[in-house]
């Protein structure tokens, strides 16, 4: 049995924003709801009535929606929200436009800024007026290639007031990353910085720009914003211009924001490319507004003034997460560079030093500073914390331990999971309920969230696979270049026709919590960061020793490490100095994040009778699990040598 680590008080229980949802919604639809489960129970029971009341709850800003909310809710995919609204996303997350901060800014220790609500529309007014003056229009690509500054916020809200289409990715990305992304879905316009900091040091981002600059032809203006010299040298950068000489001939004045269908594109976000390069995922402003209103208001109690932090790069949901929180009205609080800066104290010293409400940060980091012995309820007052919130991977229990007894005692510490795909979370915090030892809270408003065993039959107290059995606001539009539906379709519905299906491994508890397993398919998630192994195919194979390669992700001290297995050119043997030469191959291309911890030599690969490896055989037999179907295998005595290795146990 779990134990309880915290309950809110009844006053804070009272004055939660979820408390006021409650209240309207048994006086509006006489109800006697008295909790989150049960209003859990009531969003998806009737999910007209919910949403309709979050969209106005949360103060959406859009023509009248008219009266339908869904056509038809057991459609998946393809169910339409919201058929008659218009709106557009900029609008709701400019609704402030006073002289409070909208966004503070720390380069780690070396750099501070802070914008208010009217600097930040005045940015964005000045951005959106360049980039029409241009040419940018409706549906056209806006691509970020930027640290975690307010000019991304303020790039994409330009983008988004005219109805173009935003994507981004973090400077810690390789070229050929960068060209794998946004080489599919041609940008008009690329904005990038140039460089970024990280543990102390300034890496230069220009040789980058130039030749990714040279990679994607349709780039008319490449836009670099000056992060580490204040006068940086753009010569050898095809099509380059500063931010201030981009903006300069604008004054900024009233946003002509565009309003567009519920379903308007809004984002390009992109898989994390297992089978070839990454899937565009295409999310649509209506759905992306309402689902991150729902989720900071309700199952965050983010309100006006509150100050919110989530350590994110632009390449990770998280970010667009985050910014949502201007809807709200609060203040956010962005940060570039290692957050394991002095131990780990950065995150703290700038939670004291801003007033912030809202921690979020990943799993590992916690495991991190925990191991690091640091104890910030000694050092630091984080007088106004009310919420530490945990994605990316697993919160491991003794982090949950780790988290009262050493950060902060009256804190509600929600451990939220979700993912790109929906640019949201299936499972969140509870505002107003208790926090369990290892367990996540509580599943979303709204998702008919269902735990099914093998067979597809919803399954409670046993391990199972994450499903989603109700259309919701957020879920893809489709992806980009898939005409047809197809490759959107596989992606999710093809295990259990109609039902979303996530790919991660779950048990519902007798709380209604959820505790997650990690992933149920071939996807490595090192710190919490998905990982498509075709990215680091693509890479090692190009090195002429290697014959081919495997990876997989190995659990590992409450994480996930990257394991890359080798098979050489007849009569090789792997040494330190190849394995060198493998690892800076993959961190030059790709990120760090994808470099593997382990490089081990094998004698054979295993594969399917049609030629594909088979990284989840792999995986079982790493863990100890047994194979099942290995008649599939063309060569199933391959699987033999990865029994028990040595080289895995350390």
């Amino acid at each position: 049995m779990s134990d309880m680590l915290w309950q809110p008080s009844p006053a804070r229980k009272a004055a939660s924003l979820v408390t006021a949802f409650i209240d309207r919604v048994n006086l509006r639809h006489r109800r006697h709801i008295d909790g989150m489960a049960p209003l859990w129970q009531w969003s998806v029971d009737d999910p007209q009535a919910f949403w309709r009341e979050v969209w106005e709850f949360c103060g959406v800003i859009a023509n009248p929606p008219g009266p339908q909310v869904v056509d038809d809710p057991a459609r998946m995919p393809g169910a339409r929200w919201f058929p008659e609204a218009r709106l557009n996303f900029a609008e709701n997350l400019l609704r402030r436009q006073d002289g409070g901060d909208a966004i503070v800014f720390w380069g780690e220790d070396k750099v501070k800024r802070r914008l208010s609500h009217a600097q930040l529309y005045t940015l964005v007014s000045k951005l959106a007026e360049a980039m029409q003056a241009m040419g940018v229009r409706v549906g056209d690509r806006v691509a970020g290639f930027l640290p975690n500054l307010p000019e991304a916020v303020a790039g994409m809200l330009a983008a988004a007031s005219i109805g173009a289409v935003w994507s981004s990715a973090s400077p810690d990305f390789g070229v050929q990353g960068v060209l794998d992304r946004f080489g599919q879905i041609a940008p008009k316009l690329l904005i990038a910085a140039d460089g970024y900091w990280y543990n102390g040091r300034a890496y230069d981002g220009r040789s980058k720009l130039a030749a990714i600059g040279a990679g994607l032809p349709s780039v008319e203006k490449l836009v670099v914003v000056p992060y580490l010299a204040e006068v940086p040298d753009l010569a050898d950068i095809p099509r380059a211009v500063t931010l201030g000489a981009f903006i300069a001939p604008y004054f900024g004045g009233r946003i002509a924001f565009n309003r567009l269908p519920f379903d308007h594109p809004l984002y390009i976000m992109f898989s994390s490319g297992t089978t070839g390069v990454p899937k565009c995922i295409l999310h649509s402003a209506g759905g992306t507004l309402i689902q991150h209103l729902k989720e900071h208001q309700l199952h965050s109690d983010i309100r006006p003034d509150d100050r919110m932090f989530y350590f994110t790069t632009c390449g990770w949901m998280m970010w667009n997460w985050l910014a949502s929180g201007l809807a709200s009205g609060a203040t956010l609080l962005l940060y570039d560079g290692s957050p394991s800066l002095g131990g780990g104290a950065i995150i703290f010293d700038y939670a004291d030093s801003e007033g912030m409400t809202f921690l979020g940060i990943s799993a590992k980091w916690i495991d991190a500073i925990a191991k690091g012995g640091l104890r910030p309820i000694d050092s630091h007052k984080l007088t106004a914390l009310r919420t530490i919130a945990s994605t990316g991977s697993v919160l491991a229990p003794e982090s949950f331990d780790y988290v009262y007894d050493a950060i902060k005692a009256d804190v509600c510490l929600s451990s939220i999971s979700g993912g790109t795909d929906i640019v949201s979370c299936f499972m969140l915090g509870n505002p107003i309920g208790p926090v369990w030892r290892g367990e996540i809270q509580t599943r979303g408003l709204g998702l008919r969230v269902e735990v099914f065993d093998a067979a597809g039959h919803a399954v409670q107290g046993q391990k199972g696979e994450l499903v989603c059995t109700m259309a919701f606001p957020s879920m893809p539009i489709g992806f980009w270049n898939d005409p047809t539906g197809e490759r959107y379709r596989n992606a999710y519905f093809a295990r259990f026709p109609g039902v979303w299906t996530h790919g991660d491994w779950v048990e519902l508890t007798p709380h209604g919590g959820i505790i997650v397993y990690g992933r149920s398919d071939a996807t490595l998630n090192p710190g919490g960061v998905r990982i498509g192994t075709a990215e680091i195919y693509r890479q090692v194979e190009s090195i002429a020793e290697v014959a081919e390669a495997l990876v997989i992700g190995q659990d590992w001290q409450h994480d996930v490490r990257v394991v890359l297995f080798v098979r050489l050119r007849d009569g090789l043997k792997l040494d330190e100095a190849l394995v060198q030469r493998i690892k800076t191959r993959i961190r030059d291309n790709t990120t760090p994040r994808h470099v593997p911890a382990k490089v081990v030599q094998v004698a054979d690969i295993p594969r399917t009778r049609s030629g594909k490896i088979v990284e989840l055989a792999v995986r079982d037999i790493v863990h100890g699990r047994p194979v099942a179907n290995k008649e599939a295998l063309a060569n199933p005595e391959a699987l033999d040598q990865f029994e028990d290795m040595e080289e895995l146990g350390r």
